[in-house]
């Protein structure tokens, strides 16, 4: 007896359609699985066993061979309710209409109940864009799943249950998606003020510009300024998110077992703290099945690297591709996937290995070669791929005090809306493509958008030569200037929008 069922096998964030064939037939009674199954797969052989006599069905005794086609591709995961119910089909006589158009996902207890799966989101993606009309899913997958629009989704908690929905002998459960607005400020208060941040007004436009733009941001300055609180602040006037965006960074999450029943969705753009201990595997991709490191997790959102120069060069500089790219390829002997990583950078660092190098008040204790040393990490190359560098000074005593008697600068709110403003025109403009920010603008689009009057272009061509800059970093110094110029409302560059753009660009000595 032949029978076939559809599943969806994930590899990175697509999928492709795994077609689970089973033959029940004479010979010696036996379980086997073919077509290039991982450890997982295999073990399903004893779950759906017992899954099948628990639920009151039988078992065969006789020679059964599973196939998961197509055989090259590499399965990762559980599989167990679409091989249960080819195992099955037989005996229950399951109508081929209600297999046909139909995907099933979940793993198996050995009592026959259905559990969660991993990477639900990106099947049911994919079962809608393969022409599936509807997709069983484990009932505590069910509003992960449902956030993909266009295809039904059937929450199943058990292996009866399901054959008794595809016989027609057993009526869907009427669950429904709850609806899921888009994140409100309150759900932001977690991060810093930045009106209550002492003191730091050119980091704080720096980091406007940076949030308004997608640009990559690098703070200097002493212990105790502050850099970290900016950061966390930062966090807190990054615009709203599309549903288009959600569902981009939710595969990612889903992918790697963050998602929950109570949060199926990431609403709000991912803020990722790295600390320096981490590994490269962790930030880059990790594990035998090629699992999303941090830069993917702050895909459309931020990855912040608190004490840069701490960080061992190998992992910075394996940071130089992805940053460029907006991807990353994780290559293991398994497998090889390659996940979205466009995110902005935001690092801070110490000037010099005791902090205080250029400190009026403090005196640096290193060495010039100590100094040289230390800041040799960050090497060129990757220095020309962060668009704003700002210094970050240690706040001054009259300053804390002037705070304690009234606040200044900006609110959060006030700046998330002018961040707000600046994108919506960079939607309009981009609106034909794929790009998002002026970050991501190619060469090409920042010739047709990046317009210059003569002076800015005189302004700029002097730049160049007195300060040695090199193509990408000319182009990136474009790019800021454009942002600044849609911050303040403006269709053409100005001398003032590349002049500061320009004091953004090196290390201060």
């Amino acid at each position: 007896m032949f029978s076939r069922v559809y599943s969806v096998a994930v590899s990175g964030l697509s999928g492709q359609r795994l077609d689970v064939e089973a033959d029940v037939g004479s010979g010696l009674p036996s379980f086997s699985i073919v077509g290039l199954p991982d450890l997982a797969t295999q073990e399903s052989r004893e779950r759906v066993r017992s899954a099948i006599k628990n639920s009151g069905f039988t078992f065969p005794i006789a020679k059964i061979v599973v196939n998961l086609a197509p055989a090259s591709v590499r399965k990762r995961g559980a599989f167990d309710l679409p091989i249960a119910l080819a195992v099955i089909q037989k005996e229950v006589d399951l109508p081929k209409e209600a297999l046909e158009k139909t995907v099933f996902l979940g793993e198996l207890a050995l009592d026959g109940s259905v559990r969660a799966t991993s990477s639900v989101l990106p099947s049911v993606a994919s079962a809608r864009e393969m022409g599936f009309a509807r997709v069983f899913v484990p009932e505590s997958n069910f509003r992960e799943a449902s956030m993909i629009p266009d295809i039904a989704i059937i929450p199943v908690r058990t292996l009866r249950q399901t054959v008794g929905i595809l016989s027609g002998a057993v009526d869907p459960d009427s669950v429904r998606s709850d609806d899921y607005p888009l994140a409100a400020w309150s759900e932001l208060a977690r991060y810093p003020d930045f009106i209550s941040i002492i003191g730091q007004t050119h980091a704080k436009r720096a980091l406007l510009i940076a949030a308004a733009g997608g640009h990559n941001i690098l703070m200097s300055g002493p212990p105790g300024s502050g850099k970290t609180m900016l950061a966390e602040a930062f966090a807190g006037i990054q615009p709203s998110m599309s549903f288009d965006e959600m569902l981009e960074v939710s595969k990612i999450y889903s992918v790697s077992w963050l998602l929950s029943d109570n949060h199926p969705l990431v609403t709000v753009r991912p803020f990722r703290r790295v600390h320096h201990t981490a590994s490269a595997a962790s930030i880059i991709g990790w594990g035998r099945d090629s699992r999303p490191g941090e830069i993917s997790l702050a895909h459309r959102g931020v990855l912040f690297l608190d004490e840069l120069l701490e960080f061992d060069q190998r992992i910075l500089e394996t940071l130089r591709q992805p940053l460029e790219d907006g991807e990353i390829t994780v290559n293991r002997v398994s497998m090889s996937c390659t996940y979205p990583a466009r995110c902005q950078l935001v690092a801070a660092m110490n000037p010099c290995p005791c902090g205080y190098l250029g400190d009026p008040e403090i005196p640096c204790k290193d060495s010039p070669r100590e100094v040289e040393r230390y800041r040799r990490k960050l090497s060129g190359p990757m220095l020309d791929r962060i668009d704003l560098v700002v210094h970050v000074p240690r706040v001054k005593t009259g300053e804390i005090s002037e705070s304690a008697t009234r606040k200044t600068g900006e609110m959060s709110e006030r700046l998330r809306e002018r961040v707000e403003s600046a994108r919506s025109v960079q939607a309009s403009r981009f609106v034909d493509t794929a790009i998002r920010t002026n970050a991501e603008m190619g060469n090409d689009l920042i010739e047709r958008h990046c317009g210059l009057d003569d002076d800015a272009r005189a302004f700029l061509v002097r730049a160049v030569e007195r300060f040695s800059l090199s193509t990408r970093a000319y182009f990136r110094l474009l790019r800021v200037s454009r942002t600044i110029a849609d911050l303040d409302g403006r269709e053409r560059i100005a001398v003032s929008d590349c002049a500061e753009a320009l004091s953004y660009r090196s290390l201060p000595e």
